[in-house]
C-alpha cells in the first residue's frame, strides 16, 4: 500500500474531516481513505454504469406525481400510387 502527504490544508477542511470521522466512528485517516475509495476507485475501474449513474441523477423524482400524457391518434400513413 501507498501513503501521502496533504500539505497546506485548511485548518476548517481538517475540523470537519475530523468530525465527519467521528460521526462514523473512525480515524481521519480512513475517512480519508473512504473518500478517495468512493470518489476515484469507481471512476477507474469503470464500476459505475450508465444505468447507475442515471439512476443516481434522478433518484429524488417523484415519478409517480408525473402527468401520463393522454395517447393520441396515429396520423394516417400517406398513400403511394403505384402506376
Amino acid at each position: 500500500m501507498s501513503s501521502i502527504t496533504v500539505r497546506n490544508l485548511d485548518e476548517s477542511v481538517k475540523n470537519s474531516l475530523r468530525v465527519r470521522a467521528a460521526r462514523h466512528g473512525w480515524s481521519m485517516e480512513q475517512e480519508v481513505r473512504q473518500i478517495l475509495q468512493q470518489t476515484v476507485a469507481p471512476e477507474q475501474a469503470g464500476q459505475i454504469s450508465f444505468v447507475e449513474r442515471v439512476n443516481r441523477r434522478f433518484a429524488g423524482l417523484k415519478v409517480e406525481s408525473l402527468p401520463i400524457p393522454s395517447r393520441q391518434i396515429a396520423r394516417t400513413p400517406p398513400e403511394f400510387d403505384m402506376p
